[in-house]
This record gives C-alpha cells, sequence and structure tokens, in this order.
C-alpha cells in the first residue's frame, strides 16, 4: 500500500473540484427519474388493474348472461381484456378463439370479490402471453367462474408510455449537465493552466504582460493582478540593475579617481607655483581660469566617488547667485571658443539657500555646461533667475521658491530618451555617460526642490526651483 507524507496533500483539480459537486447532483437526478418512472409505472399499473376490478365489478353485479351470444365480445371491446367463461355446468365459452377448455396456469388465483381481484400469475395461451385471474361469481349463485386474460403486451406498452418521458428527460438534462460541465471545466482549466505557464514564465525572468481575458471575471481579475505583478518586478529588476552598475561603477571609479586627483592636485600646484612666481609679470586671468578649472574637475571626481552615498553633508547658507556667476566665468571661455553666446544677469538681491556648496556647485554647472553643449556652435544660452521677496521676511508654498531657469537654443533631446532624462546612464550624447542630469535630481531634490524641463518655441528650458532660505 502506497504511504503518503503527513504533509503530503492529495492533488485535487480544479475540473474535479467542479465535476464531484455535478457529479452528485446528477446521480440525484437520475436517482429521482428512476423513482419517478417506478412510481409512474406502478401507476399504470395500477390503473390498468382498476379497469380489470371495474370490469370485474360490472360482470359480478350485472348478471349479464356471459352465455349470450357476443355477449363477453361486446366486454372485450370495451376493457381490452380477454375472458374464458368457465360454467360449473355447460360447456365453456372464451374470446381468446380457442376452441375447447383453455390450458390454465396451475397457480391462477380465483376471487370472491371483485374488489380484490388483482393481475395474476403469467400465462401463455395460442402463443401469446397474458396476466390471468378468476372471479367466481357467487351472486348469480351459480358458482360460475370467469377468467380474465390482459395481453402483456398491452400491459408494459401503457407502463412504457408512462415510464419513458420522465426516463428520457432525466437522462437528457443529466447528460447535458455531464457535457456542459466538462466543457466548463476543461475550458476555466485552461484558463488557470495559462496563468500558471505565465507565471512560470515570470519566474524565468519574461516580465511581458499577458493578454487578457474577453470574459470579464475573477480569471481576468487575476491576470490583472499577474501583469501588475510583471510589471513591477520589471520595475525591481531595473532598480537592481541599475543599483549593480552604480556599485560596479564606484568600485571601478575608486581606484582611477585616486589616481586622476593626485594628477589633478599636482597640476594645480604646479600652475599656482607659476603664478606665485610670475606674479606682477604677466597676466593671470588665464591661470586663474585654469586653476577653478582643475579645482571643478577635482571636486567633480569627488562626487563622482560620492554618486549614491547616502551620509549626511555639511549644509551652509550659499547664495545661488553667486554660484551661477562663478559656473559662468569657468564656462565662459569655452563659450567663446565655440561661438555660443552665454546671457547672465545676476539678481539685486541675494538668493540663499540651506545646502552643501559642492553639491550645489555640481548641480549648477552639470545644468549649465548641458545647455552650452546642447547650443552648440553659434548658439545662445540664457541664464534667468527669480527670487520671492516678501515684505514680512516669509513666503509659502511653491511661491516661495528660488527659481532658475537655464534656456538653450539646440534642437532638445531625442524624443527615445524624452521621458528618461534625469535617469542615470541615459544620454543622448554619444561621448556622453548619462550622469549629469541625474546628479542634478539628486540634489535638487535632496534639497527639497525639483527640477523639470521643458520645449518652448523651439527652445530647450530646464527649471530648478529650491526652497529659499
Amino acid at each position: 500500500m502506497l504511504k503518503m507524507g503527513k504533509n503530503v496533500a492529495l492533488r485535487w483539480p480544479i475540473r474535479l473540484q467542479l465535476l464531484a459537486p455535478l457529479l452528485v447532483l446528477i446521480l440525484g437526478v437520475f436517482a429521482t427519474s428512476l423513482w419517478t418512472a417506478y412510481t409512474s409505472a406502478n401507476q399504470a399499473w395500477g390503473r390498468i388493474e382498476n379497469r380489470v376490478r371495474a370490469t370485474a365489478r360490472s360482470l359480478e353485479e350485472s348478471g349479464y348472461p356471459l352465455d349470450a351470444p357476443r355477449v363477453l365480445g361486446d366486454i372485450k371491446r370495451y376493457s381490452g381484456a380477454d375472458f374464458d367463461f368457465v360454467r360449473k355446468s355447460g360447456p365453456s365459452l372464451n374470446t381468446l378463439g380457442i376452441d375447447g377448455p383453455v390450458s390454465l396456469p396451475p397457480d391462477v388465483v380465483v376471487y370472491d370479490d371483485a374488489n380484490n381481484l388483482r393481475l395474476g400469475q403469467r400465462a401463455v395461451v395460442g402463443g401469446k402471453p397474458y396476466r390471468c385471474s378468476g372471479l367466481r361469481l357467487l351472486r348469480q349463485g351459480r358458482g360460475d367462474v370467469v377468467y380474465i386474460f390482459y395481453p402483456e403486451e398491452e400491459l408494459r406498452d401503457a407502463v412504457w408510455e408512462a415510464v419513458w418521458p420522465v426516463l428520457v428527460l432525466g437522462g437528457a438534462v443529466g447528460l447535458a449537465a455531464v457535457a456542459l460541465a466538462l466543457v466548463v471545466g476543461r475550458r476555466l482549466s485552461r484558463r488557470v493552466h495559462d496563468l500558471e505557464r505565465r507565471t512560470r514564465l515570470i519566474a524565468d525572468g519574461d516580465f511581458s504582460p499577458m493578454p487578457l481575458p474577453a470574459r470579464n471575471d475573477e480569471i481576468r481579475d487575476l491576470t490583472n493582478s499577474v501583469n501588475e505583478m510583471a510589471h513591477k518586478l520589471a520595475q525591481y529588476q531595473d532598480t537592481v540593475r541599475l543599483t549593480e552598475r552604480l556599485r560596479l561603477l564606484g568600485q571601478v571609479s575608486g581606484g582611477l579617481a585616486h589616481q586622476l586627483r593626485n594628477g589633478v592636485t599636482g597640476a594645480r600646484l604646479g600652475i599656482q607655483l607659476y603664478a606665485r612666481e610670475s606674479a606682477g609679470q604677466t597676466d593671470t586671468a588665464a591661470l586663474d581660469v585654469a586653476l577653478r578649472q582643475l579645482t571643478l574637475l577635482e571636486t567633480n571626481l569627488k562626487r563622482f566617488l560620492d554618486l549614491g552615498n547616502d551620509k549626511p553633508q555639511m549644509r551652509e547658507t550659499c547664495d545661488l547667485g553667486h554660484l551661477v556667476a562663478e559656473a559662468v566665468d569657468l564656462l565662459r571661455p569655452q563659450c567663446l571658443h565655440t561661438n555660443v553666446e552665454l546671457r547672465w544677469a545676476q539678481p539685486a538681491v541675494d538668493a540663499e539657500v540651506i545646502a552643501d556648496r559642492g553639491q550645489l556647485e555640481q548641480l549648477i554647472f552639470n545644468v549649465l555646461g548641458n545647455a552650452v553643449e546642447a547650443a552648440g556652435q553659434g548658439g545662445s544660452v540664457e541664464v534667468r533667475m527669480s527670487v520671492p521677496i516678501a515684505e514680512n521676511g516669509r513666503g509659502e508654498g511653491d511661491d516661495w521658491r528660488i527659481v532658475l531657469e537655464i534656456v538653450d537654443s539646440g534642437p532638445g533631446p531625442p524624443a527615445a530618451i524624452a521621458d528618461r532624462l534625469f535617469d542615470p546612464f541615459v544620454t543622448g550624447k554619444p561621448e556622453g555617460v548619462g550622469l549629469g542630469l541625474a546628479v542634478a535630481r539628486q540634489v535638487a531634490e535632496g534639497l527639497g526642490g525639483r527640477i523639470t524641463w521643458r520645449r518652448d518655441f523651439e527652445r530647450t528650458c530646464f527649471r530648478v526651483e529650491l526652497p529659499v532660505n
């Protein structure tokens, strides 16, 4: 005998779960049909017996001259039964078409009261089967016996006529219910198997959506849930991949950034030494720009190492206008080289924000540098900034934000990446890495602000909103 473990449950498919109750119901229908057919058969038998009893009572009470010509024949036509009239003295008469005495079953029952008469034993007369019973005509005083022969074929026909509608109806309903249950069970089982295959594909990494069933039912709701789960898993997978790329980037960049920073530090020290020795002899403006560029490069390398680092930053009060002016000065030589018109007017009031100065510089330089590169040869870049002013020094909501807008005349981001412009490693430049705008968004959101972009009148506008101090 096969022994099952305690934790092993017998498999109970959905198709069987649907069919089992229905089969029990169908068995009940069949049993009810059989019982109804049995009852109908008994009722048909009883109706024939009642008719035979009524005929027997008429024979008993009326005193018909059964030995008169045509009397038994007339009674036969009205009752449907044959008769054998056996007189106590004299020849017998019958409607069976047999000359002489009729051979009777040895155990045929002869009743003294017509009310007790029942269809009796089976008798075959002239090759035809009958049900035979006898009635003793005591009231006529002679003690004659009339035997009643009811054709068994007519009896069966009457019973079958009463039974077959019930059997046919019950059988048809049962078979139709079984067929319908099989079809519904197979269809439901197939839909469940489709969901099972889909979940296996999801487990294998295929997160494509599953077509929704046409029928609006619980299976459709479950398919919707599976598709939502697949979509979220696809997002989680993308997040995991991005996180892994960032982690690997951080590991690889550690040693590289260390070497680059050493080289930048050495170059900056060399320029500072040359500028100190040449003080008063030559114009050091170009050297100052080079030093600022090297300082910025060193800061960028540090930001590159800090990408994704959640450690707290040292925040201080920073004048956003002053930082924008520094970034404009750093990028002015590049604009002159590429013939890009860079317009900037520093506001008359201070634009103070609480932030990590290095991060804020990185945000401004990334967005402004992208705009200069996007403008291209002979293009233009305009930097605008608005600072909210309140009489009591306070403001509320979006109206109390510093807004920095950088507008360039370039063609704008490619349509393929327009919706993912601030995602890491998304770039439209062949030599780009796709980290500049991602870092800018990280800094803006870390300060409680936001960065967006739009396309207006064939110009691209990046809008940075930061809470004012």
